[in-house]
């Protein structure tokens, strides 16, 4: 028999991702009635297993990003650590041109979905800086993120929210939902549900201290 869920929730992953932040999203969400689903480039095979930075957990993903029908998620996340910088390598860059990684040309379609108001798209702590391999995507956002990589969102274009403790902890722009690290996972964790459950998106950002 079937469980029906509300929904699935796309999280892109990849080597060295935030151990921490995997475990909560594999508890909480699917407590909350949504399905968890890993997606990453899979590079032609037909699974990759990747490994935590604490090399404690690991997921063998078969979904790749370049398969994916966007209308099937209801939300995407991506994972914090150093998944996101890894998926930004591009196997023949070229002047002038813009990042053509797999998992850039797929964040360009989420955010596209993102701004026409049909998807929510989550980061958590670096995860922020695949959008950063493209200044396109992040120009003019206001987010939040961990405090090593603000120059990387400032330079691509970005506006980081700052209060006086730093970055602030968490920031809701339009369908953009950023945060600060993975020790405030859990706020970001309700904040992003919440997110997904409004009927109707409201066009005033919110913060969170």
């Amino acid at each position: 028999m079937t469980t029906q869920t509300k929904g699935k929730i796309g999280i892109l992953i990849e080597e060295h991702f935030d151990e921490t932040e995997y475990r909560r999203f594999n508890e909480f969400f699917p407590e909350h009635g949504y399905e968890v689903e890993y997606i990453s480039n899979l590079w032609n095979q037909e699974s990759l297993t990747f490994k935590g930075n604490d090399h404690t957990e690991e997921v063998t993903v078969t979904v790749d990003v370049k398969d994916i029908n966007l209308s099937d998620y209801k939300g995407i996340i991506l994972i914090g650590g150093y998944a996101m910088d890894r998926l930004r390598y591009q196997v023949l860059p070229k002047p002038g041109q813009p990042n053509q990684s797999p998992a850039v040309e797929f964040l360009r379609q989420a955010v596209k979905e993102m701004d026409l108001g049909n998807l929510k798209i989550g980061t958590i702590c670096h995860s922020v800086w695949l959008f950063c391999a493209d200044p396109e995507l992040i120009k003019g956002r206001k987010v939040t993120c961990a405090h090593n990589i603000i120059c990387d969102v400032e330079n691509a274009g970005g506006i980081v929210m700052y209060n006086d403790d730093g970055t602030l902890s968490i920031y809701v722009d339009g369908n953009l939902v950023t945060s600060q690290h993975p020790g405030v996972v859990e706020e970001f964790m309700e904040v992003f549900l919440q997110e997904l459950e409004k009927k109707n998106q409201s066009t005033t950002p919110a913060l969170i201290g």
